[in-house]
């Protein structure tokens, strides 16, 4: 593969709107169940992240492998079947060598099957487009999202514990420990933003926030 692809117009778009333009959470406004249940950490953010990750790019790249051969009456039910099949995969997969996150992220695991997302993704551009941009695709949004949940789950964790990718050796594997860190020592730390309530009012600035950024980068234009 040319890597060099990767820096065409396109492909860079197709980042764009991934990483900022057409954001899953900031500007779709999709998957605010699980990003706000499991964000009480940058850990637990990072774990769902790459969870769905793996699940939008292998959705996308089989929906565009085999977009000539579903019928377009039943795409729909073929589409949610092959999401959860995936899904159940990586729901397996993290059971087996990562035990101790998937008993903390749960239920959200499964959960994955009804990212809106996810099957928008597949609906609105693997079903219509090549292999390899479908991948790219599926990776940069995902990546997107991935972001925004280790950003809210960061932010909620320095203000509600003082530190930073906890336990991320134990959820993740030990190579990850170099992760951990004490942000602010001897902290008593601040309840509201580990709880629902919090996770929406810090979601709810960094909504606005972009938006800021969005309106100045239209008047510089």
């Amino acid at each position: 593969m040319n890597l060099s692809i990767l820096f065409s117009p396109e492909y860079k778009r197709i980042a764009r709107d991934g990483l900022w333009d057409n954001n899953v959470v900031l500007t779709q406004n999709l998957a605010l169940c699980p990003l706000l249940a499991v964000t009480g950490t940058a850990t637990n953010g990072l774990g769902m992240g790459l969870a769905t990750i793996a699940v939008m790019v292998a959705s996308n790249g089989i929906v565009s492998l085999n977009r000539h051969l579903i019928p377009s009456e039943i795409r729909i039910p073929i589409f949610v079947l092959l999401i959860a099949a995936l899904v159940t995969l990586v729901d397996i997969c993290l059971n087996a060598w990562m035990h101790e996150l998937h008993k903390v992220l749960g239920l959200f695991i499964p959960l994955i099957v009804t990212n809106c997302a996810i099957l928008g993704r597949v609906e609105s551009f693997a079903s219509k487009q090549e292999p390899l941009p479908s991948l790219w695709d599926g990776f940069m949004m995902g990546v997107g999202f991935t972001l925004v949940m280790v950003i809210l789950g960061a932010m909620r964790e320095i203000s509600s514990t003082g530190t930073l990718f906890a336990n991320a050796s134990v959820l993740l594997g030990e190579s990850f420990r170099f992760m951990e860190l004490t942000v602010i020592d001897d902290y008593k730390g601040f309840l509201l933003t580990a709880l629902p309530p919090g996770g929406f009012i810090m979601l709810g600035f960094l909504v606005a926030m972009k938006r800021l950024f969005d309106q100045k980068a239209e008047k510089k234009a």
